[in-house]
């Protein structure tokens, strides 16, 4: 800018005087990616060279302003019609990227090819990764008189994360994409559903200011075919046979650490549980307990022997099952 405050706006541009329209708006975007604050976070030069551009271009895409600026310099404003830009004003927090900031800004100052998305594409600046990372563009400190300041931003993330029971149990890595930036998450072993974990810094930048909020992952555990978390308590059910039932004796059994063997006392009810103490799930560096609860397995299809067997268990029983319930059933 010369001392009487005149703007040379081709020169701020990069174009000829004879410049036309789609030379004007092509020179634009790319200044205007160069210096935009998201680029240039906390760089007050940057920050100042693009209401620079932008308030050229806001002049020279305009054809009458333009005529005017042509014919009267810098009185151009005094010209007639509303004047310059007198220092831009843009609300960052009303755009989800930055295309839709250009492209809006390209509408506001009336340039053609004001509408649709940029050619080649600004794509990326506040992109977010599917399940819920947004971008959002907040205050840019650009004030001007009769703006209206936007309200505080809340530049906090949030996603959910689907994991396996065997990821929830011992703990895994996950390399997610925040804001194109590639960020490593490491879960713990032993995160429940409904956890909730915070990435300090990680979550949605503040264009300009440099600042950013948090990213909270939310998890959610898959189901699985054997094992059941209920609150801090880990189950599965133990299917036993009719004689391992009535006998008890020593059954193989699966842990999520293994095969173990365990003794089933005998004349247990289906129902019941063993509770095997350090089997179950992790909790406060240490383990807690796994209850496996007891249920009754007959074959598909039980041999001649065993029938034969069953045949004279029948004959010999000595309790009817039934009697005390019928006999409490009486109304």
């Amino acid at each position: 800018m010369s001392a009487n405050g005149y703007r040379d706006y081709f020169k701020v541009l990069g174009v000829d005087r004879g410049a036309d329209a789609d030379a004007i708006k092509r020179s634009f975007r790319k200044l205007a990616r160069q210096y935009h604050p998201d680029v240039n976070p906390g760089d007050k030069g940057a920050e100042a060279k693009f209401k620079e551009i932008s308030e050229a271009y806001e002049v020279l895409s305009d054809p009458d302003k333009r005529r005017r600026y042509e014919q009267f310099g810098q009185y151009w404003s005094q010209a007639g019609g509303a004047g310059g830009m007198g220092g831009v004003d843009v609300d960052f927090g009303r755009y989800g990227n930055f295309d839709d900031f250009i492209n809006d800004l390209l509408g506001r100052f009336g340039g053609p090819g004001a509408a649709g998305g940029a050619p080649g594409g600004f794509g990326g600046f506040g992109s977010g990764f599917p399940g819920g990372f947004g971008g959002g563009f907040g205050a840019a400190g650009f004030g001007g008189p009769g703006a209206g300041r936007a309200a505080p931003v809340n530049l906090d993330a949030e996603a959910t994360i689907s994991l396996s029971f065997s990821e929830a149990f011992r703990g895994c890595e996950r390399t997610l994409a925040v804001n194109d930036e590639r960020v490593q998450v490491r879960i713990p072993p032993g995160v429940k559903p409904g956890s909730r974990l915070r990435l300090k810094g990680k979550g949605n930048l503040q264009p300009g200011t440099g600042r950013r909020g948090d990213l909270y992952l939310n998890l959610q555990l898959q189901e699985h075919p054997v094992w059941s978390l209920e609150g801090d308590q880990l189950k599965a059910e133990l299917p036993l046979s009719l004689d391992e039932l009535a006998l008890g004796g020593e059954v193989r059994v699966a842990t999520p650490d293994g095969e173990a063997t365990v003794t089933v006392p005998p004349g247990m009810a289906v129902g019941r549980s063993l509770r095997l103490k350090g089997k179950g799930w992790p909790k406060g560096g240490g383990r807690g307990d796994l209850l496996l609860s007891l249920s009754l397995r007959h074959p598909d299809r039980y041999s001649d022997q065993e029938r034969q067997l069953l045949e004279q268990l029948r004959a010999v029983r000595s309790v009817d099952p039934r009697a005390s319930w019928i006999e409490r059933s009486r109304l």
